[in-house]
């Protein structure tokens, strides 16, 4: 049964051939040295994926996603809240890691085992393989999945 999976996804990555990627990130710490130079951690390139809905597509893996965010340099702002900060450091740490501005950097994302693909949004019930396109959300199977979004992807309406 994962091997309909893996059918599935290795068709939907020859769809996918010509659709524009965006990074996978990670955070590093500062090493010793540039710890003492006052830098701070950063995030660094990991990958490039497809962003296929919940799935992160790639060459030789698929990950759920996890949380998405824009290289830019926040310069100097005051924020109400303390998860704006955050997201305002988590992109200054992107364009610190390398990351050009402006870039899609998807960072706190978990490869999925495709071996066991109850844990995560994929799941096996029965023949069919299922997704569970948002958390709380119904299933649907896979191939209608995939397909509407890459067609989405592809093919963008109007406005979008």
């Amino acid at each position: 049964m994962t091997d309909d999976i893996r059918t599935l996804l290795a068709d939907a990555r020859s769809r996918l051939a010509g659709a524009p990627r965006e990074a996978l990130g990670e955070i590093a710490e500062p090493g010793r040295l540039r710890a003492l130079l006052g830098s701070g951690p950063r995030i660094v390139r990991a990958g490039s994926v497809w962003r296929v809905g919940v799935l992160l597509i790639g060459d030789d893996a698929v990950f759920e996603e996890g949380e998405v965010l824009r290289a830019v340099d926040p310069g100097r702002r005051g924020y109400v809240a303390e998860s704006a900060r955050r997201r305002a450091e988590l992109r200054a740490m992107a364009v610190r890691g390398g990351f050009d501005p402006g870039e899609t950097v998807h960072i706190g994302w978990r490869r999925l085992d495709l071996d066991l693909p109850a844990d995560g949004p994929l799941v096996l019930d029965g023949p069919e393989p299922l997704i569970r396109w948002a958390p709380g959300g119904a299933l649907m199977p896979l191939a209608s999945y995939l397909s509407e979004r890459i067609g989405l992807l592809l093919d963008p309406p109007g406005g979008a």
